[in-house]
C-alpha cells in the first residue's frame, strides 16, 4: 500500500513539475481564461448561460447542459482525446482566480464533458461552463455543480 501512495505522490509531483516548468502552457491557459472572461453578455445570452437561466434550468432539472452544433463536426473519440479535453479544462479553472479547481470535478466521455461539485455563484457556474464550452473537442457540457457561497 505505501508503494502504490508513493507512486500516487510521485506521478503528482511529476504533475506539477512539468505544469511548472512549461509557462507557455499557463499563459495559454491564462488567455484562455481571459477570453473566456471577456466573453460578451450577447454571447452568454445566446448560450442561455445568464444566472436566471441557469438558477431555472437547475431548478426543474438538476444540471445544465449545452451541446454545440452538429454542424461543428465530431472529434474523434477515444480515450487520449478526451483526457486531452479534461486537461484543458482543468488548466483553465486553474488560471482562473474565480473559479476553484478543486472545487470542480471535470470528466469527458467522447468530447462530452460533465462539471461536478460547487461553484461560489451562478456567475462563476456560467464562467465554468464557457470555459468547458470553449475547449477544442468538446461537444456537450453538462453541469451539476451546485452554488455555495465562499
Amino acid at each position: 500500500m505505501k508503494v502504490f501512495a508513493g507512486f500516487i505522490l510521485g506521478i503528482l509531483v511529476a504533475i506539477a513539475v512539468v505544469w511548472y516548468l512549461h509557462p507557455q502552457d499557463r499563459e495559454r491557459a491564462a488567455a484562455d481564461a481571459q477570453h473566456a472572461e471577456n466573453t460578451t453578455k450577447d454571447k452568454l445570452d445566446q448560450l442561455g448561460l445568464t444566472p436566471d437561466n441557469i438558477r431555472d434550468e437547475l431548478a426543474k432539472t438538476g444540471k445544465v447542459i449545452r451541446r454545440k452544433s452538429e454542424a461543428a463536426g465530431h472529434a474523434i473519440a477515444d480515450a487520449t482525446a478526451d483526457a486531452r479535453i479534461t486537461t484543458a479544462i482543468k488548466a483553465k479553472l486553474v488560471a482562473d482566480p474565480d473559479l476553484s479547481a478543486l472545487a470542480i470535478s471535470v470528466s469527458t466521455t467522447d468530447g462530452c464533458v460533465t462539471l461536478a461539485g460547487s461553484a461560489t455563484s451562478l456567475d462563476n457556474v456560467s464562467r465554468a461552463m464557457t470555459l468547458a464550452y470553449n475547449t477544442d473537442g468538446v461537444t456537450q457540457v453538462i453541469s451539476t455543480l451546485v452554488v455555495k457561497p465562499a
